[in-house]
């Protein structure tokens, strides 16, 4: 087993977060083949031995290297790890052939299709080599090799430890979870929650109306991750409560970010150009007002993101609507 987590492993995504994931396996000296976009992209990165773009200052590790071919990058590894946007990363799995781990570290529901990021690994790849990853993280955090804890999810724990194992840096704690469904969701549906956080703090709402989103917030998320099969126990862990706390509230949020802009009147392309990043919750939140109505769940707050960013709400009247709801018990 110790040999095999030797082996090279690929990581399919150049950004913030799949550099931050390839310095983390890199760090105890395993062979760690970072794919880029293009060519260009993958010299100058190689060249400069850091992600001058998006983690600049942050040096790689020696055995991190930077390539733009995709078979070389696969070419006998022991794992691949998807850090794409949840739009690019279908793309790429049917290229995955072979029986080593496939580990998800992107989130997100297709708006369209309503299907998870388990649900879409699982349309090309065989259950017992596919894994999640989620959890609070930071992707500057993690290169920089602060304390990080984080969930790995799969079919069953032996083979959530398997896909852990890469993961051996002591600075990035990963727990194990069977729960694929709920680690899916919560991993997705934040990103919903942060825009509304963020709003709210666009408009300079205070703090007890941030305290307010997360925590309806959160039981929005569990609400509807239940309702696709999901535990309720795993809304509350790292890749729930976790992720929804750092999301909604951290500065380097991009979604939280994004949210202020809205708040502030800019439009979505405007915004997105801002922030510089893919906004995942802007399609997750096409997703779960699709989904909701679908399977008969109330999720208002998460419902009210999509009504304002389609324009069918001004950002006020949703803030208004949200408070003058019927009273309720909490639970």
């Amino acid at each position: 087993m110790e040999s095999a987590h030797r082996e090279p492993v690929a990581v399919l995504g150049a950004g913030s977060w799949g550099t931050a994931l390839a310095m983390v396996l890199a760090r105890g000296g395993r062979e760690v083949r970072l794919l880029a976009r293009d060519a260009e992209k993958a010299a100058a990165m190689e060249d400069a031995r850091e992600n001058g773009r998006y983690l600049p200052g942050i040096r790689f590790p020696d055995s991190l290297h930077v390539q733009a071919d995709v078979d070389a990058a696969l070419a006998d590894v022991g794992a691949c790890v998807i850090a794409l946007p949840s739009t690019a990363a279908e793309a790429m799995l049917p290229k995955l052939g072979g029986n080593y781990p496939v580990i998800a570290a992107c989130k997100g529901l297709h708006p369209e299709r309503l299907i998870r990021t388990d649900e879409m690994l699982a349309g090309h790849i065989e259950p017992q080599r596919i894994a999640i990853l989620s959890g609070p993280s930071f992707a500057i955090e993690v290169a920089r090799g602060q304390p990080t804890a984080i969930t790995m999810a799969a079919g069953g724990l032996e083979q959530a430890a398997r896909a852990a194992a890469f993961f051996d840096d002591t600075n990035f704690r990963v727990y194990l979870s069977d729960d694929m469904v709920g680690v899916a969701m919560g991993g997705a549906l934040k990103n919903v929650v942060a825009i509304a956080a963020g709003i709210a703090d666009g408009l300079e709402l205070g703090h007890n109306s941030v305290a307010a989103v997360v925590t309806r917030g959160l039981a929005e998320v569990a609400r509807l991750s239940v309702a696709c099969g999901g535990r309720a126990e795993t809304s509350m862990g790292l890749s729930g409560l976790g992720d929804l706390v750092l999301t909604c509230t951290g500065s380097l949020s991009r979604n939280r970010r994004f949210g202020m802009a809205i708040a502030r009147g800019q439009g979505i392309g405007e915004a997105c150009r801002e922030i510089g990043q893919v906004v995942e919750g802007i399609r997750t939140a096409e997703a779960v007002d699709r989904l909701a109505v679908r399977l008969g769940i109330e999720v208002p707050l998460m419902q009210a993101v999509q009504q304002v960013l389609t324009g069918r709400l001004a950002v006020a009247d949703a803030v208004a609507a949200l408070m003058s709801r019927p009273e309720r018990p909490e639970f």
